[in-house]
């Protein structure tokens, strides 16, 4: 699944749940506005991040690998 993923938080549909900072505190921070951020925009493949993506109730996270820029999640159909 590649070494390194490019990881983004789309804040259009962010609801600022915490299930990402909950899950991976060390892989995303809330904003004054409770809106989620990577504390990296890209970061060791890690299956925290993962976790954390699948568990988003609104799917706002979007891993790629970082070199190639396929999807991880959400996965491709």
């Amino acid at each position: 699944m590649g070494d390194r993923w490019h990881i983004e938080v789309d804040r259009g549909i962010c609801i600022g749940s915490g299930m990402c900072v909950s899950t991976a505190p060390d892989g995303f921070t809330l904003d004054s506005a409770r809106q989620s951020h990577p504390a990296a925009s890209e970061a060791p493949a890690a299956e925290v991040l993962l976790a954390a993506a699948e568990g988003c109730p609104v799917e706002a996270i979007v891993i790629r690998i970082g070199d190639t820029g396929e999807a991880v999640f959400p996965p491709p159909e």
